[in-house]
């Protein structure tokens, strides 16, 4: 096993790689709420792993029994009757989010426990989801009298549709795993004690049977092809598809299926 970095040079994150995977846990007790820090750490944390290139899949969880149960909400207290004070706590959550999304290698969140508010909108900034089957999701924020601010208003709608956003939102009740993945939210839900395994899987998949040339290109190709129209999005992939065919891989990947075995892909 490699470490790319080591667990002490974060103070609330845990991380560790195998199999050409990092695993980053969020471990800020009792509730791994996000605070100002926390979100400041995951963005230094992914940005480093991006740039690994030992690292090709990641795996985000939470520690102990929560993923995340929410944004800090005693840092709120400091922006009462202060508009621009709360824009930008917002703006600066969700662009450190956004840039998560952009990532072209794969983030899959195990949802090990409560996803609730800035929670389960940094889960929804991933690129797969696995959940606990007893895990609860949900966006609270009417309760407080605000409504989600670091991107669950935009990505709820788009991964379960408006019809069941806008319930989940106005009423801020959560669902299940089980129900989160019957619709949309979570690729899937498995038992609690069945949840690592499963993203482990998946990530080990991808980390060691595919191009990373290609999972990004694909990566890009659907983020940025929801960005625009169906022609915009049609062209970007032609041309990606095109980029491509100059790779190392995709000579070995067409050779190997030809010459019918497995493909041994260097990630050029």
């Amino acid at each position: 096993m490699t470490t790319s970095q080591s667990e002490a040079s974060f103070q609330y994150l845990k991380l560790r790689s195998e199999n050409r995977v990092a695993y980053v846990t969020l471990n800020r007790p009792p509730v791994n709420a996000l605070s100002t820090e926390v979100i400041a750490e995951l963005g230094a944390c992914l940005g480093s792993l991006a740039a690994d290139t030992e690292v090709k899949a990641i795996v985000m969880t939470g520690e102990g029994k929560l993923f995340v149960a929410g944004a800090d909400i005693k840092e709120f207290t400091g922006a009462f009757g202060n508009s621009e004070q709360g824009k930008q706590m917002a703006l600066s959550a969700s662009q450190t989010f956004q840039r998560i999304a952009a990532m072209t290698k794969p983030v899959i969140c195990a949802i090990n426990g409560a996803a609730l508010g800035g929670g389960l909108e940094l889960a929804m900034c991933c690129h797969l989801r696995i959940a606990a089957e007893d895990a609860q999701l949900g966006l609270p924020e009417l309760k407080l009298g605000l409504i989600p601010g670091y991107g669950g208003t935009q990505r709820l709608a788009r991964l379960v549709g408006q019809a069941k956003a806008t319930e989940m939102i106005l009423t801020s009740r959560p669902i299940t795993g089980r129900e989160a993945e019957r619709v949309g939210l979570v690729n899937r839900a498995v038992p609690g004690d069945q949840l690592l395994a499963a993203a482990a899987e998946w990530a080990e998949l991808i980390a060691t049977e595919r191009s990373s040339v290609s999972v990004a290109a694909a990566l890009q190709a659907i983020a940025q092809g929801l960005d625009g129209t169906l022609e915009e999005g049609l062209q970007l992939e032609a041309e990606l598809f095109g980029d491509l065919f100059v790779s190392e891989d995709m000579r070995e990947g067409v050779t190997a299926f030809v010459e019918k075995r497995k493909a041994v892909f260097k990630d050029r």
